[in-house]
């Protein structure tokens, strides 16, 4: 039976397939058989691979070669007796470690999720009998009895079935209700479209049905997701790509260096402790301790930042991530639509009308398209119809309108209020006496009314099967005249090729006794309009999307509804092919079209499709990955558990707070608190701001560990005696970076940044140019360390005061290239000295630290330091004015190049 398990049932008759699972469906399976399958087939959970312990997970946050050179730092301070500074560097190493430890526990719990949504009750028939057991429980060839209300348990074959309608939503991205049956399809139908199938973790939102049980656990379609969530790739962000690189190339220089001037100090025949003390040093000056505090301490403020703007960051990576993202694949309904249906365009008496307003408040009016004036008692009819055949509710929900029950009959309620209609009032006038209900085998629903005068019957429906219904139509005045059937279907095409739902109505008068009977129910109507409604747009997302255009930033839309609705919502959001003009060409590729591809056509295609409809989760992720072959940093939004493969695979996954199930949200790096696409906009333009700050903070840096390892490379080179100590290369290293440094982390964004295109993913972090002016700064910061140094020297200045202005020759240099660091082409005169109020506040802090440092008699102690009179800090901020008036005309020179 393994192999039987593996069939396509949804092409094969159900009675068939009731044969083929050996079970009856009016009696179900017997005990015996149950316990025999169950021992066969296992439990009814999705089970994945085995992920890491706590432990490894903590271990492996030490395993990033930054982190390396930090403990190698701790280990060698430790060497020379500094415990306070070893201890130091050992917190920052502990502290990174926490602090990825927690992100990453928060990060993989999508298996968890996709277990708990089928840890449920189900009904079944076993023996003749109804019963209630645990989902788990479940086999192959279970015959589950379904209500409306009730989680699938397990994977499906319907049996039968009375009005049964599934919200598949979270599986396949259909935006309604899917209507289902007994009958078989085609093999190669879409997972959407098999109306013969309910599949577990779906819900049944209206209507009963009897399935049976044709897949259980793993081979259930949420359970084959399970297995595309454990076979996604972990990427690496293009942060980290970058910092491990650069990295590596850092650690190899230090080794390299530090290794040269001991064999340098070997071949002058020196004192091994001396060469071993100058090695030492070099090595220390080398290393940037507060850079993985400051990459850490910088991501974790953009992540506070974007909370402010509805972005809930789970993985710190992440928020760099955005910045660099070259293509954002968007779900279609709650992102970049309202997800509430809404009538937007009505015909009716032979005019037209505009319906404003979106979702389900009643705020929004009915007005002529046309021009036309005067009553049109059609128009009446066709939105009291709307109002009265209908089963929805409307209803308040944190201050919001929401419907209850179908969202196309809560778009005509709304409809109808905005042209003026009560509900309730409506209601009790048109006493509803009778009903037949919706079903799919005759595509309308009816309703009978009692009035004074008589009673009257409703009906709305699919546009053929009421026009079917109907041989006169009404005229605005209410004169009844011959159905003029071509106007209407070209009416309803026209409304349709817009992306529109349309659904039709019609009335009549009946007797005062007479009850409403299927045969005849849909006889001798009068057709009274057609009413077309949609998903619409968010107004915000139309602009969030023209601004990341506009930065480069290709945004696509995929989603599981139909090619026709998904290109008319890709029109009206201004989505585009490459080339072509904005809401005049939106090519859409079907999910069927995708699987005829070659995993090489889709990588060639996939660039130049803007619009992809009908796609199931394998195609989701085929394309992410489809579109990261191309070189794209991807960014993929979702809410469902058919999204979780593709949220995981991509470099930043995004989920829906308010619509997204757990296991969408476990999967993502990003969760947004509003479901809004244009808060990824501007989750984008704050990841800019966070890559644009960590640049800056690198490129401050590593002058002062470059001038440091030449200040030291000079004197074992000349044999001369080292210019500053290891303990004070940490005292520079460690005060600076978190005084001055750190400040970065809240410089403003700078204007223009969302005009950019994005940052191309294989480019280094640090480009020529910044390269260039880091390379003078270190230059500048050993010529005037050095320099001072030998000038106190030969005056007569102890070692202990010559050291000191060496020291606070870094310090006060760091402090000035700190204010040229605020921007690569912009002067600190542009920017303003108080936009970056922190700056001011660190710059001040590290001029008191060096006052203590170079006055405070214990410090004196622990650093050798010695006191210093006031022409020599007149020499010493002599040299941070050269240098800051050096790096702007540099950068006036060069702004055109970065």
């Amino acid at each position: 039976m393994e192999t039987l398990l593996d069939k396509h049932w949804h092409q094969i008759e159900s009675d068939e397939v009731c044969k083929l699972l050996s079970v009856q469906p009016d009696k179900g399976l017997d005990d015996f058989e149950i316990d025999r399958r169950q021992k066969n087939f296992g439990a009814n959970v999705i089970t994945g691979k085995k992920g890491k312990t706590d432990l490894e997970r903590f271990l492996l946050q030490f395993h990033q070669p930054l982190v390396y050179i930090l403990i190698v730092a701790g280990i060698v301070t430790g060497f020379l007796g500094e415990w306070v500074d070893s201890g130091v560097i050992m917190a920052v190493v502990l502290v990174n470690a926490v602090v990825g430890y927690i992100q990453e526990s928060k990060a993989v719990k999508a298996l968890d999720s996709l277990s708990a949504s089928m840890g449920t009750e189900a009904m079944v028939l076993r023996s003749g009998q109804k019963i209630r057991i645990p989902a788990a429980e479940i086999v192959p060839g279970d015959i589950v009895l379904l209500r409306s209300g009730d989680k699938v348990p397990a994977d499906l074959r319907i049996v039968s079935g009375k009005e049964l309608r599934i919200d598949e939503s979270t599986l396949t991205g259909e935006s309604l209700p899917v209507a289902k049956n007994e009958q078989a399809v085609n093999r190669e139908t879409v997972l959407a479209e098999r109306k013969g199938m309910a599949f577990a973790g779906t819900l049944v939102s209206y209507g009963q049905g009897k399935g049976v049980v044709v897949s259980i656990g793993n081979k259930t379609e949420i359970g084959r997701i399970s297995g595309m969530i454990d076979s996604a790739d972990e990427l690496d962000t293009p942060l980290t790509k970058k910092i491990t690189r650069f990295s590596h190339m850092l650690l190899i220089a230090i080794m390299v260096l530090a290794g040269a001037s001991f064999v340098l100090g070997l071949m002058r025949s020196e004192p091994i402790s001396e060469i071993f003390m100058a090695a030492v040093a070099l090595a220390v000056g080398a290393i940037p301790e507060g850079l993985p505090a400051a990459v850490t301490i910088i991501l974790a403020l953009g992540v506070s930042r974007m909370a402010e703007r509805k972005a809930i960051i789970r993985k710190l990576p992440a928020v760099e991530t955005l910045g660099g993202t070259t293509v954002i694949c968007s779900d279609k309904t709650g992102t970049l639509t309202e997800n509430q249906m809404t009538v937007q365009e009505i015909r009716s008496g032979g005019h037209s009308y505009i319906v404003s307003g979106t979702g389900y408040s009643s705020e929004g009016s009915v007005t002529p398209a046309d021009g036309s004036q005067g009553d049109n008692k059609a128009l009446d009819e066709c939105l009291r119809a709307g109002l009265l055949c209908n089963d929805a509710k409307i209803y308040m929900k944190d201050g919001r309108p929401m419907v209850e029950g179908d969202p196309t009959e809560g778009a005509l309620i709304v409809s109808a209020e905005k042209y003026g209609f009560k509900h309730q009032q409506e209601h009790e006038a048109f006493k509803r006496v009778d009903e037949l209900p919706f079903e799919s085998e005759w595509q309308y629903m009816s309703t009978l009314h009692e009035l004074e005068e008589g009673r009257i019957a409703y009906v709305k429906g699919a546009v053929e099967k009421v026009l079917g219904c109907c041989k006169e139509m009404m005229l605005p005045s209410g004169e009844v005249v011959e159905l003029d059937r071509d106007t209407i279907i070209a009416a309803q095409h026209e409304m349709a090729s817009k992306g529109l739902r349309v659904l039709a109505f019609a009335r009549k008068k009946v007797r005062a006794n007479e009850q409403l009977i299927r045969a005849d129910a849909c006889m001798g109507m009068e057709f009274v309009g057609l009413q077309g409604m949609i998903d619409p747009p968010r107004e915000e997302a139309k602009a969030a999307i023209a601004a990341c255009q506009n930065a480069g930033v290709r945004v696509k839309m995929i989603t599981g509804d139909h090619a026709l609705t998904a290109e008319a919502i890709g029109l009206r959001l201004g989505l585009r092919a490459p080339g072509c003009d904005i809401g005049k060409d939106c090519p859409v590729m079907t999910g069927r079209e995708i699987a005829e591809l070659s995993d090489k056509e889709l990588t060639e295609k996939v660039s130049d499709i803007p619009v992809f409809a009908r796609v199931s989760p394998e195609q989701k992720l085929r394309l992410v990955m489809a579109m990261q072959k191309n070189g794209d940093v991807c960014a993929m939004t979702g809410d469902g558990v058919n999204d979780a493969p593709a949220l995981k695979q991509a470099d930043i996954g995004v989920a829906m707070g308010i619509t997204g199930t757990e296991v969408a949200k476990e999967a993502a790096d990003m969760v947004l608190t509003d479901d809004n696409f244009a808060t990824i906009q501007a989750a984008v333009e704050e990841g800019r701001g966070v890559f644009a700050n960590l640049v800056k903070f690198i490129a401050w840096t590593l002058p002062t560990n470059a001038g440091e390892g030449l200040v030291i490379l000079t004197a074992i080179l000349f044999g001369a005696t080292l210019p500053i100590l290891p303990v004070q290369i940490l005292w520079i290293n460690m005060t600076t970076a978190a005084c001055l440094g750190m400040m970065l982390a809240f410089e403003p964004k700078e204007p223009g940044i969302m005009d950019r295109d994005p940052r191309d993913p294989d480019r280094p972090i640090l480009d020529k140019t910044i390269l260039r002016r880091i390379g003078i700064v270190s230059l500048l910061l050993l010529v005037c360390a050095f320099g001072l140094f030998k000038w106190e020297l030969i005056n007569g200045a102890t070692v202990e005061k010559a050291r000191t202005m060496a020291v606070n020759v870094f310090v006060v240099l760091e402090a000035f290239y700190l204010f040229n660091s605020r921007s690569f082409k912009r002067s600190p005169f542009e920017l303003g000295f108080t936009t970056n109020k922190w700056i001011l506040g660190g710059f001040t802090t590290m001029m008191v630290l060096q006052l203590i440092f170079t006055y405070a008699p214990f410090m004196n102690t622990l650093f050798s330091s010695a006191p210093i009179n006031l022409l020599d800090w007149i020499k010493i901020l002599a040299c941070g004015l050269a240098v800051y008036f050096i790096v702007e005309f540099d950068k006036k020179r060069t702004s055109s190049d970065i």
